[in-house]
């Protein structure tokens, strides 16, 4: 029976990849390349080197999210990683074969509209446990690896997007383009979060097989509180683990799987003083 629910888990999340990478192509063939406006993470750089090779934003989103994948693979996790890269695929696939041809000539219009589409793609992939690729792999990679904040990564990729907008067509196109940015991230934190770290608090009487498949698949540390149950006066234990935005599913799908009584309480996280890493 788990082996049944774990592949119509794979094949609804294989599907989601796929719609996602639909809607990430649309907003880019129907809004953002008609109006010389770029996306963000590695979609925009696309579409900036090919404003310089004869070589598509699809075809170069694909080759510049290969070894980002491989990385992947190896240092941040099998699943996420394969997802991901399949929601790429399917991305470079429908960017070759959906016209690129504009439906408005008005810029504010295709901006708006590009960045609703490519937020409702990335932050739908996101929720269900993968990404859109490229820059979320990098970033969920320096979350494991430094408690510095994250969100930094993103800031400095999508100000040189902007302002190569700016040096490879004219100030306004970066203005726009900025103004993509904005409504791609507002899109994506209301699907998703948009807290990069997040503090669980699950309540649970079966502390001790939460932790080990926590430690087994989420590779945080936990800390554990002693509680009581306030109606039924039954001893409990609250675990206490602070994860990336990126591992919120698979921690949903852990607790789910283990304790599907567990009482779970996701907290916003603004900053961490101390240890993140449970290797620390």
């Amino acid at each position: 029976m788990t082996s049944r629910l774990q592949i119509i888990e794979d094949v609804k999340i294989f599907i989601i990849a796929a719609l996602s990478g639909v809607l990430l192509a649309m907003s880019l063939n129907m809004f953002l390349i008609p109006a010389n406006v770029f996306a963000s993470g590695f979609t925009g750089v696309a579409q900036i080197i090919s404003e310089l090779i004869p070589l598509s934003p699809g075809v170069l989103l694909l080759l510049l999210n290969i070894p980002v994948a491989v990385i992947g693979w190896l240092k941040v996790g099998k699943k996420f990683t394969f997802y991901s890269f399949v929601n790429v695929a399917f991305t470079t696939f429908f960017l070759e074969i959906i016209p690129v041809q504009g439906f408005s000539e008005d810029i504010i219009l295709n901006s708006v509209f590009g960045g609703v589409l490519s937020g409702i793609g990335a932050g739908v992939v996101l929720k269900w446990g993968a990404s859109s690729g490229g820059m979320d792999i990098l970033v969920l990679l320096a979350a494991k690896k430094s408690d510095r904040p994250v969100g930094v990564y993103f800031f400095i990729m999508n100000a040189v997007i902007v302002m190569t907008a700016g040096l490879m067509f004219e100030l306004e196109k970066a203005l726009y383009t900025l103004l993509t940015l904005y409504v791609t991230s507002r899109i994506i934190d209301t699907i998703h979060t948009r807290h990069v770290k997040l503090t669980a608090m699950i309540v649970t009487n079966k502390a001790d097989d939460l932790q080990d498949a926590f430690y087994q698949k989420v590779t945080r540390g936990v800390t554990r509180i002693p509680a009581k149950g306030g109606y039924t006066k039954e001893d409990k234990e609250v675990l206490m683990i602070v994860i990336t935005r990126y591992e919120l599913y698979l921690l949903q799908q852990v607790v789910n799987d283990v304790d599907p009584l567990a009482f779970t309480n996701i907290l916003q996280t603004t900053g961490i003083v101390g240890m993140f890493r449970k290797e620390d």
